[in-house]
């Protein structure tokens, strides 16, 4: 199915979690999208791992794209994502990785981090369009060859917490009432 008939994709996007009948779609995205592809057995093996989710981006009951991400106290890593080849550049992966930011929050997980190929010159320009930086070379980082990997990094600005409000505490409430 192709979008042809759509005016716009995303109107019928669905992002929901990775369930085990997807496989075969996420594993054709897959092998369509890397070189050296993940086996199912991979994927499953992570998927296995407590920390470890899969989402998928659905639109009109046909798998589009999926992520793996793992849950760490402080951030979430991303392990793999892609999007089918016929669906690049309509916004889907913007939008899975926009439901990835919302699961952060000042007081926890305040960042995402990611490796990314250095020949996958797309990948990089896609999450620097989506305000994550490269900040550090992983030299000779995969097994299957000896290239280096980005790690990219968003990380939620303290900004965003616009509103500071005073700090109220025993303490501060103390010294406050000897000055009246």
């Amino acid at each position: 199915m192709s979008f042809s008939h759509l005016s716009d994709p995303k109107s019928s996007l669905q992002i929901r979690w990775l369930i085990r009948r997807d496989m075969p779609e996420v594993l054709a995205i897959e092998q369509e999208s890397f070189e050296y592809a993940w086996t199912e057995e991979e994927f499953l093996c992570i998927l296995r791992q407590r920390n470890c989710i899969g989402m998928v981006a659905e639109v009109d009951h046909e798998i589009v794209g999926f992520m793996i991400y793992e849950l760490h106290k402080s951030n979430l890593h991303v392990l793999n994502f892609a999007v089918g080849k016929q669906y690049a550049r309509k916004g889907i992966g913007t939008k899975m990785v926009e439901r990835l930011v919302d699961k952060l929050s000042l007081q926890r997980r305040r960042e995402i981090l990611l490796e990314v190929r250095e020949r996958n010159l797309s990948a990089q320009l896609f999450f620097k369009k989506q305000d994550f930086m490269a900040v550090t070379v992983l030299r000779k980082h995969y097994d299957d060859t000896s290239e280096d990997a980005y790690i990219m990094r968003y990380r939620l600005e303290e900004e965003a917490n616009i509103l500071k409000l005073p700090v109220s505490n025993r303490i501060s409430n103390y010294y406050d009432a000897d000055a009246a």
